[in-house]
């Protein structure tokens, strides 16, 4: 009888041991289980573009020696004599710094605010003229006047010879609007801009109501007040030399929006 358990106890092991080795070697003949799959990064985004010119400037081939731009003042006033005149340079135009402020001004005219210390040109003589009081208030009609010399200097100008003139020293012109924050920028397609933005100031007929809510004159009618320095300027110097102003300036579009291939300086 013991003789038999113990048969049966050495069969039950090697039954266990024969499946247990049999598991195994099916473990071992199993497909190894699929890799867990890595996502591939995403591709880097593709570099900005370079921003297009839409109107370049022309420049001699080799262009003319330039003085620095902090040493221009000197060969911009010789040179824009002979466009504006002398005395209305003397009469009219700031002396230093005359082409970073221009720039300067140009870049903040369609801006809410344009802070006269960058302005290129005197300001005007006189005190804001308004007629009425209170709610009636109104920009007076001899308000226009204080405007007239700047107005007719700027029709007397050639227009052929002051864009020459600015063709000339654009690169100047150009490294003006790079220091102003514009590393990509590209000066004559702002002015142009500039100047489409000025030609849709609105041409109000009659009197422009103001107020004076603290120091200073505003327009009383909010969307006025809304809109840019610029516009604001053009409506404060009456109509008739608002429009004076548009001609001359739709002239000097026409010259400096030409199409021609050039490079950035």
């Amino acid at each position: 009888m013991e003789k038999t358990t113990e048969r049966l106890i050495f069969i039950g092991l090697a039954v266990i041991v024969a499946v247990g080795g049999y598991l195994w070697w099916k473990r071992q003949e199993a497909p190894p289980p699929p890799a867990t799959k890595v996502e591939a990064p995403p591709a880097p985004a593709p570099a900005p573009a370079e921003p297009q010119i839409e109107h370049p400037i022309a420049q001699a081939e080799p262009p003319e020696a330039l003085p620095a731009l902090a040493d221009s003042d000197a060969a911009i006033r010789k040179s824009l004599a002979g466009a504006v005149g002398e005395k209305t340079l003397d009469e009219l135009l700031v002396a230093s710094g005359i082409v970073r402020r221009i720039v300067a001004a140009v870049d903040n005219l369609p801006r809410p605010k344009l802070s006269q210390k960058i302005v290129p040109v005197k300001p005007p003589s006189g005190s804001f003229v308004v007629a009425g009081t209170g709610d009636a208030a109104a920009i007076g009609a001899d308000n226009a006047a204080r405007y007239a010399p700047y107005v007719k200097a700027l029709e007397a100008v050639d227009t052929g010879k002051l864009v020459a003139v600015y063709v000339r020293f654009y690169p100047l012109f150009q490294q003006a609007y790079r220091e102003l924050g514009y590393p990509k920028g590209y000066f004559n397609d702002r002015l142009v801009q500039v100047i489409d933005h000025l030609l849709l100031t609105p041409e109000i007929k009659g009197p422009i109501r103001v107020a004076q809510p603290k120091v200073l004159y505003e327009f009383a009618d909010p969307e006025l007040e809304s809109r840019s320095a610029g516009q604001k300027l053009l409506m404060r110097i009456g109509v008739d030399n608002a429009q004076r102003v548009k001609a001359k300036l739709r002239e000097i579009r026409r010259a400096v929006a030409r199409s021609e291939v050039a490079k950035p300086n």
